[in-house]
Order: structure tokens, then sequence, then C-alpha cells
């Protein structure tokens, strides 16, 4: 369980976190960027490298260490930020953000040494991936936890819940799977696109402990992520998290059109207000 001061300092990572995935954007020139699902996932990738998984970005291939896995590839703002932020590279570098030869492509590339344990951006394979790599570290019995962010959008691919059955058969009790459910999907919202009813309920029924938080609130997060790791007891862990597409810029919240977009000059000053930043 994290201490208040460590969860303030959580609160200010993610704040820096959402300034540098707004400014890695904007400075990326002429390309679109996925903005509205990488500020959902802001406060989720801030707990956990910010308190909540054992890694060490001084030895990033140490073993054991805890393993993230971005299913929702688009969602490159806030993993990239998070890593910058926790020391696995310096900050300057994501102003070299889907530019040509950059490790910071606009979906993960495998890059372990920069923290990135795998490519994703096929969407609905992460969890497939996370179940078998949580299985690996089973068998050779090391304690760990595999951790893996999925989008609601994605959770239409039928592979996810291939994949959920296979977690709860297993028992894999080291897997956390954290659902980003801001409600909206590159084609609509996801309930009219497709339905998927009540989540919880769902993932409770593959034989997950499923709990379902406030995806913005940072206390609330950690609390219930580090209970949940904690609880050892054969079933899998399924985290729902409410969010907002395009957290903390006002223009972008709940705003379909920000799944992928372009920022002006005069938008990034707009955004960097909402933030309470001032821009020379």
């Amino acid at each position: 369980m994290l201490y208040l001061e460590e969860i303030v300092k959580i609160e200010s990572l993610a704040k820096r976190m959402r300034i540098s995935a707004l400014t890695m954007g904007y400075k990326s020139g002429v390309n679109a960027v996925h903005y509205g699902g990488g500020l959902s996932a802001i406060e989720i990738l801030a707990c956990l490298y910010g308190g909540i998984m054992d890694v060490d970005p001084k030895n990033p291939r140490k073993e054991p260490r805890d393993i993230f896995i971005l299913s929702k590839g688009h969602g490159v703002l806030a993993l990239y930020t998070a890593l910058a932020h926790t020391g696995f590279f310096p900050l300057e570098k994501l102003e070299t953000f889907e530019q040509n030869e950059s490790d910071l492509c606009g979906h993960p590339a495998m890059n372990v040494d920069l923290g990135i344990e795998f490519s994703s951006g096929s969407l609905g394979m992460g969890f497939s991936q996370g179940v078998g790599v949580a299985l690996g570290y089973n068998k050779k019995c090391i304690d760990n936890h595999v951790f893996i962010l999925l989008g609601d959008g994605e959770l239409d691919e039928g592979s996810n819940w291939e994949a959920a059955m296979s977690a709860a058969h297993f028992k894999l009790d080291s897997l956390l799977a954290i659902v980003d459910k801001n409600s909206l999907q590159l084609d609509g919202k996801t309930n009219e696109v497709m339905s998927l009813g009540n989540l919880a309920n769902k993932f409770s029924a593959f034989g997950f402990e499923t709990r379902e938080v406030d995806g913005h609130n940072v206390a609330e997060l950690c609390k219930n992520i580090s209970e949940m790791i904690g609880n050892r007891d054969g079933r899998p862990k399924a985290l729902i998290a409410n969010t907002i597409k395009g957290k903390g810029v006002s223009f972008m919240e709940n705003k379909i059109e920000w799944h992928v977009g372009l920022l002006t000059k005069k938008l990034y000053e707009e955004a960097m207000r909402d933030l309470g930043m001032e821009v020379n």
C-alpha cells in the first residue's frame, strides 16, 4: 500500500506526463497523433511506473521484474512519458517521437533497454501475449507480475476472450488486465459500435477477481491495484478503469475526433493553458 506522500508524487508525475504527452505530440510535426487514448491512460501508467511495478530503469533487463504490455498500442503517449519521467531514457528523447529512425514509434516497438517489453498495435493481441508471458514465468517458478493495458474498443476482438479463458484455466494470479474504459473508439461510441455490456460481470464470469475504479483517481487506482496483485488466490485479475478520452484538455475530452488528430500551435497553447501552463 502506498502512503499519502507517494500518492502526491504520483499525481505530480501524472501532471508532468500529460504536459510531456501533448508537447511530444505537437513537436512531432505534421504527423497525426493518437491523443485521446494516450491522455486517458496517463494516471494508470503513472501509478504503475511511479510506485507499483518492480522495474529498474538502470537495469531494465533484470530478473525477476514486472512486465507491462501496452495492448492498446496507440496509447504510446502514456507509455513513453512514463518511461521517460521514471528514468528509462532522457526526457529529451521524447522530442524524437515519430521522427525518422526514432525508437519512439507511433506504436511501441520492442526495445527492452528502453523499457518497451513488447511490440503492439494489432489490437486484441496484447492479452494473449500477457497470458503466455505469465504462464512462462509461472513454469519457471519466478514470482513477478504481468500487467496488460487494454482498450475497451479492442475488446471487440474475440482473441481477448480466449486469452481471458486461458488465464483463468491456468490460474494465472500474477496477471492483471487493466481496461482503459473511455467509452470511445475510432468508429464511435463503444456501446454503439459493439456493446460490451457489464465488463466487470463479464470478467467475473470468466473467473477473474474484478474491480471497477475511477481511472483518473490516483489514490483509488493505486489502492486497488496494490490489493489485487497482493491477492494470490489462483484467480487472474481485471481492473475496469473508467476514464475520459482526451482527459485534461477541454476541447479533446470525450471527442471522437481526437482519437487521432493534429495539434496546431494555437490549439497546443490552449491545451497547455488547460493544464496550467503558459507557452512563450
